[in-house]
């Protein structure tokens, strides 16, 4: 880390000011939400505390320190350095949301609603940001390593993400492809694949899995792979349905529709996978670098 690293707070809007960005003034949401039995209240109590906390976390930042803000719908533009810190400060899928676009720096989670969010990924107390930077500066900081999947396209594009990357059609059609892993192919008409590290496996993986398979930890390099409602027909089989990549290794996806490739439910930010397009599935050599304490 350099002399003067610069803290990066990843935030999102809140739920009150994207209600004011919807309706432009306050009275208006207050309307909108009263008119369906909603209290405008509690939402804007819940904003304050956010407000205050917010405050809190940035005079927390040692005063050498560079700083800097942005928001979950800026990442794909904002450029992170070397020596950034990233502070995430709300729920655990912005710990997602910003992994992708790291190379390695550390990120620390913190829960600003312990009462709300699981803490998953935030895992500290807004209060603990001091203590944390200055473990951090001095080398001492207990740094998680959590394995992330990588998706390749033939023609060099790829994309990274911390909890799964989905493969499907753009239009939510039947996903239509031949699959490859290790020595066996199949041609499949699906719902999609997903192939789930083990941060994922809490999520969208668990609820495919429904205990068939033993999920790989989120330290592992292991992945988890599900196909999601393959349909048998004379051209297509359902052999292939759901196991686990070995560290190491990698399935294979040859297109053969318009299709999608995005990571962590970031539909906007995908890769487009042509007809005959090959995608490459594995985890990345990358992995997120979660500051435990």
């Amino acid at each position: 880390m350099s002399l003067v690293p610069r803290c990066v707070l990843v935030e999102r809007p809140t739920e009150f000011r994207d209600l004011l960005a919807r309706h432009g003034t306050r009275e208006q949401a207050r309307f909108f939400l009263g008119q369906r039995g909603l209290d405008i209240a509690e939402v804007e109590e819940r904003h304050l505390r956010y407000e205050e906390t917010r405050a809190r976390v940035l005079g927390a930042v040692p005063p050498s320190w560079r700083s800097a803000t942005v928001a979950r719908e800026d990442l794909d533009r904002f450029l992170f350095a070397e020596d950034d810190v990233i502070v995430v400060l709300g729920q655990d899928g912005l710990v997602a949301n910003v992994s992708k676009y790291l190379g390695g720096q550390p990120v620390i989670g913190l829960n600003p609603e312990p009462e709300r969010f699981p803490g998953v990924l935030v895992t500290h107390r807004p209060d603990a940001l001091a203590d944390l930077c200055a473990d951090l500066a001095a080398g001492r900081a207990a740094i998680e390593p959590r394995t992330m999947v990588r998706a390749a396209l033939d023609d060099g594009q790829e994309l990274r993400a911390l909890n799964e990357v989905f493969l499907g059609h753009r239009t939510h059609q039947s996903a239509r492809y031949a699959l490859t892993v290790g020595d066996v192919s199949e041609h499949q008409s699906s719902s999609g694949l997903i192939v789930a590290t083990g941060t994922g496996a809490t999520g969208w993986a668990k609820s495919i899995n429904q205990g068939r398979l033993a999920l790989p930890a989120p330290v592992a390099p292991e992945l988890a792979w599900f196909v999601r409602e393959a349909w048998e027909s004379p051209t297509t089989g359902a052999s292939l349905t759901a196991g686990v990549l070995a560290s190491g290794a990698a399935l294979t996806v040859t297109s053969e529709i318009e299709g999608v490739v995005f990571g962590d439910g970031i539909e906007a930010d995908h890769l487009a996978l042509d007809w005959g397009q090959r995608v490459t599935i594995g985890a990345a050599d990358q992995r997120l670098a979660l500051v435990r304490g």
